[in-house]
């Protein structure tokens, strides 16, 4: 696999996916007053369940996706802080628009919390729109979407 290619995660990869996802979101930690969602999901269990999808050798990025009727959910993408300005990150969005079109789905949702703005400048950029703003819980998060014409 090159650095470019994004592949489907297998269960030998769960240790990457939770030590790149720990990586990306550690920081956070402090700024937001709790452990990030993404840092707590069941790793082993979406891989399982075919929901993440990797990228680099070693893994460097990766995105969890889940399929509903109508959009595909973006749960969770993650790049590694050494590999930050190498265009993982856009690869990866790029990756899920062409998964949500090759199942039929016209939309991509996703959401980041509100005190990640490094992300609220990112996803505007890669065609997605706010929604709403909702507190679930812990978390104040930004809703977003982005429509496949």
């Amino acid at each position: 696999m090159t650095d470019e290619e994004i592949r489907q995660a297998v269960a030998a990869d769960v240790a990457a996916v939770k030590s790149v996802t720990d990586a990306a979101y550690r920081h956070y930690i402090e700024r937001i007053g709790v452990v990030p969602q993404p840092m707590e999901a069941d790793h082993a269990a979406n891989v399982a369940a075919g929901r993440v999808f990797v990228t680099g050798e070693p893994v460097v990025g990766l995105v969890v996706v889940e399929e509903y009727a109508d959009h595909l959910y973006l749960d969770n993408i993650a790049v590694h802080p050494d590999a930050h300005g190498r265009g993982v990150g856009g690869r990866l969005l790029r990756f899920v628009d062409a998964r949500a079109r090759a199942r039929g789905l016209a939309e991509v949702r996703l959401y980041t919390n509100a005190m990640m703005w490094e992300n609220q400048k990112i996803y505007p950029r890669y065609g997605y729109e706010v929604v709403e703003r909702r507190v679930d819980g812990p978390y104040d998060r930004v809703h977003y979407r982005k429509r496949l014409d």
